[in-house]
Parts: structure tokens; C-alpha cells; sequence
């Protein structure tokens, strides 16, 4: 690899990092015009493992504006970003995958209080798919697999 490319390969990764990074934000904020920047045209969600809906992001965004007022606090926290790139055929734009671990503690809003901790945790796996547009990396979809959850009242010791 010549030092252009390597430096054109870091420069993506921190962009899809970066990426990354605004789709939790945005979520956290329950910033949904963010959120829906951050999809290409045809952009999708799927959160059906975690009890949601799968389609186009418009209407996903729409649902979790409604089903986030919930909770007072969202803190989703991604992790162990593994990142393939590769080019599509007959598309304009390069291509990424980005798998990636998330922890998410959340506080039911009927448990406000100075200090009160998260009561909702869950956890699981993010599947991404992204493109290079010309207004920087987007996604073009993104499917939750959660694998865990612990809700009020259930024993935290296992």
C-alpha cells in the first residue's frame, strides 16, 4: 500500500467511526432529524429482535420518537467496531460493514429522581451496512440483533 491509500484507509475508518458515533448520539438525544440525516435516500432500520419495527427510516424514525419517550435516559454505548470495506458493483459509492457490540441502559421516565440509575439495560449486536455518498458515509441500513435485556423487577443476579 502506498501512503496515500493508507491514509485514505484511515481517513474512512474515522468517517464511518464517526458515523457511528452520531447514530448514538442521535438516538440518545431523541434527535430524529439527526437520525434521519444520517440514512442514505433509501435508508433502512430494522429493531424487530429488540420489539420494534423494520422499514424504511422515515417511518422507523417516527416510531422511535414515540416509543423513546419511555425513558428519561438512553445511553447507548457501541463497541468492538469491526469495519470491512469493499466496493459494490454498478454503485456510485464505496461500501461498508461495520459490525459492532452495544450496551444500552435506559431509565423508565416514571422513575425520574436525582440519581436514580438505569432500570432497562439491554445488549446486543448492530449490523450496518454503508455507503460513501457525496455528502460523506451514510447508512443504508442498520439491524439490531439484541441478545439481552433486563427489565424492572426481573433479578439482576442472572
Amino acid at each position: 500500500m502506498t501512503q496515500r491509500v493508507e491514509l485514505a484507509a484511515v481517513m474512512d475508518r474515522l468517517a464511518v467511526d464517526g458515523l457511528i458515533t452520531d447514530y448514538a448520539v442521535a438516538v440518545d438525544d431523541g434527535d430524529w432529524a439527526a437520525y434521519r440525516e444520517l440514512f442514505t435516500s433509501d435508508g433502512r432500520a430494522d429493531y424487530r429482535s429488540a420489539g420494534g419495527i423494520e422499514g424504511e427510516v422515515g417511518k422507523v424514525a417516527a416510531w422511535l420518537e414515540e416509543s423513546m419517550r419511555l425513558f428519561s435516559m438512553r445511553q447507548h454505548l457501541i463497541v468492538n467496531r469491526r469495519v470491512r470495506f469493499g466496493v459494490l458493483d454498478q454503485d456510485r459509492g464505496d461500501f461498508a460493514r461495520v459490525q459492532a457490540d452495544y450496551v444500552n441502559p435506559m431509565r423508565l421516565a416514571a422513575d425520574e429522581g436525582p440519581g436514580t440509575a438505569p432500570d432497562f439495560v439491554c445488549g446486543g449486536r448492530y449490523a450496518f451496512e454503508l455507503l460513501r455518498t457525496e455528502d460523506g458515509w451514510r447508512v443504508r441500513e442498520v439491524v439490531v440483533r439484541e441478545k439481552w435485556r433486563r427489565q424492572p423487577g426481573q433479578d439482576s443476579s442472572g
